[in-house]
């Protein structure tokens, strides 16, 4: 932050920054410190006297003291070329007698042509952008409402939840189909076991009935045999 510093007072800051915007008062302000054992009298000009309102205009810095100022500016309703301003103040002061008031300072205690001796500091206006105002409420939002830490944390939770879910789904699945397929597998055994037995009956069952056949002619050729 600039300041100036003379004999008789510090001026913080020499800039006199304004928010601006239109159609209302902006206020700035600066302080004059009094480092001296003097009482110091202080008047404040500007060059736009009818777009500022300054309070106080003039006063009595004590000794070893500060004074605050306040600078308000009317309400504008155009914007300044590029936001810049021409507007300067002149705070002037000079040492005055101890007990002083404000009701005791006049014109002729900053007039130089008489001897006395003035301090003069010049501050300059700046405009600055106002600061943003924060964004509206979404319209898929509950009005005046923010999702709470607990209401996020369960959405964040979410998604490794419904992966859970389908990768259990999944391992249901197979398992079923693993299943399926080995009872289809034990089924199919058991109809080619009853294959292959039955094609043994079948191998087994020829020669037997040639021996039956055979020992039937033999009783059979016996008979005719003992008969004859």
């Amino acid at each position: 932050m600039t300041t100036s510093q003379f004999e008789l007072l510090i001026i913080d800051p020499l800039d006199l920054k304004f928010p601006f915007e239109l159609k209302k008062s902006i206020t700035s302000s600066f302080e004059l410190i009094n480092k001296t054992d003097n009482h110091v009298a202080f008047k404040v000009k500007t060059t736009n006297p009818r777009k500022y309102t300054v309070r106080p205009n003039s006063g009595v810095v004590l000794p070893r003291s500060r004074f605050n100022v306040t600078v308000m500016m009317q309400p504008q309703t155009e914007l300044p070329p590029d936001m810049q301003c021409k507007d300067k103040f002149l705070v002037q002061s000079a040492i005055t007698n101890p007990g002083s008031t404000p009701k005791d300072i006049n014109p002729d205690m900053f007039n130089k042509s008489v001897g006395n001796h003035v301090e003069e500091c010049k501050l300059k206006v700046i405009y600055v952008s106002p600061p943003r105002k924060p964004s509206p409420v979404p319209e898929d939002s509950e009005e005046g409402t923010s999702p709470t830490a607990s209401e996020t944390d369960l959405q964040e939770q979410s998604e490794p939840q419904d992966n859970s879910t389908k990768a259990r789904d999944l391992i249901l699945r197979l398992m079923e189909e693993r299943d399926s397929i080995i009872r289809k597998n034990v089924k199919l055994n058991r109809e080619l076991e009853l294959l292959r037995n039955g094609r043994q009956e079948r191998r087994t069952g020829v020669p037997l009935l040639y021996i039956l056949l055979v020992g039937l002619l033999g009783i059979l050729l016996g008979y005719v045999v003992r008969n004859v």
